[in-house]
């Protein structure tokens, strides 16, 4: 059985987008009640969080962006960032947690503390560029590991498989001109936020390094079980990832209000277990999964749980 740690802390509780919102904190209640009642949660190994320090964060985003976060901070009610997108007086303290949360899963696997790590944070990352909010995300949590892994840890190749049904457009943004991260994503296709064709395969020294599956509304999951042994085991193999990152949103669930497909709770433990194969194969099974979308509550604690079933199986 493989070791598996779990990261949150009660400050991505704090974070509130107001009344109605579906990236709210029963997301994260209903995940944490799900582990408990199961018992898994008392076989995780629990990895305490740490604020993201700004030299890290601004690797990925503009120093210009992270000063206009903090002055917009409200002491009181919320500021808007986008249309879908506000902070509550403790949603900067829980984004720079949560960014500063995958940092310490991914220390906790070098220290060999653990193999795996499920990110139970908020609030999500992916969308957000380089220079702005976007989706419900404030900072991007995966490309802040991505870059700290790297540049604190030395390792020079690293994948990020992002399976929400919304495309990870931050994340492909910053990373489109690099041939060292392999960005893949599988999406409902058109959807928000309109990026992610199949021809956007990055740009430069980059290009081939980003590899985009759309899928088709109504696919569920052995259409996605089909592209990940077809498309993402060969990139795999060929750019031998030294670590794998996980865009973990769960909302290609056939119940989730925000999408339109069809996969199952178990579905998410299968392709969980196809990734933790690729990092087996090539980098020891180190791997990280942050948490994304996922807005039905009881189908998004259910996919979570296989989801970490399958850590454990690794």
């Amino acid at each position: 059985m493989g070791r598996v740690g779990i990261v949150t802390h009660p400050a991505y509780l704090e974070h509130d987008m107001g009344p109605g919102h579906p990236e709210s904190p029963e997301r994260l209640r209903a995940i944490l009640a799900k582990l408990e009642s199961s018992g898994t949660m008392s076989k995780l190994t629990r990895i305490e969080p740490r604020k993201a320090a700004k030299e890290w964060i601004t690797r990925i985003h503009d120093p210009a962006y992270v000063q206009r976060l903090e002055d917009k901070a409200p002491s009181e009610g919320y500021a808007s960032l986008d249309p879908d997108t506000s902070m509550s007086p403790s949603s900067l303290t829980a984004a720079y947690l949560a960014a500063g949360g995958a940092m310490a899963a991914v220390d906790a696997i070098m220290d060999n503390q653990v193999d795996q790590v499920f990110c139970a944070v908020r609030p999500p990352g992916h969308h957000a560029e380089a220079n702005r909010a976007m989706g419900f995300c404030l900072l991007n949590n995966v490309a802040i590991a991505a870059r700290y892994i790297q540049e604190r840890h030395g390792l020079k190749r690293v994948m990020i498989v992002d399976w929400d049904v919304h495309h990870g457009n931050g994340t492909q943004h910053v990373f489109e001109d690099d041939p060292s991260v392999l960005f893949f994503s599988t999406h409902q296709f058109p959807h928000y936020p309109g990026t992610g064709s199949e021809n956007e395969r990055g740009q430069g020294k980059g290009e081939g390094a980003t590899i985009n599956v759309p899928m088709d509304r109504g696919q569920g999951t052995d259409d996605y079980r089909e592209v990940f042994q077809k498309v993402l085991v060969p990139a795999a193999d060929a750019f031998k990832p030294d670590f794998v990152l996980i865009s973990a949103g769960f909302d290609a669930h056939q119940d989730d209000p925000l999408a339109s497909m069809n996969i199952t709770d178990e579905g998410y433990g299968e392709l969980t277990r196809i990734v933790a194969g690729i990092a087996n194969t090539h980098c020891h099974g180190r791997m990280v999964a942050c948490l994304e979308g996922g807005y039905d509550l009881r189908a998004l604690a259910g996919s979570v749980h296989q989801h970490i079933l399958a850590f454990m199986e690794a």
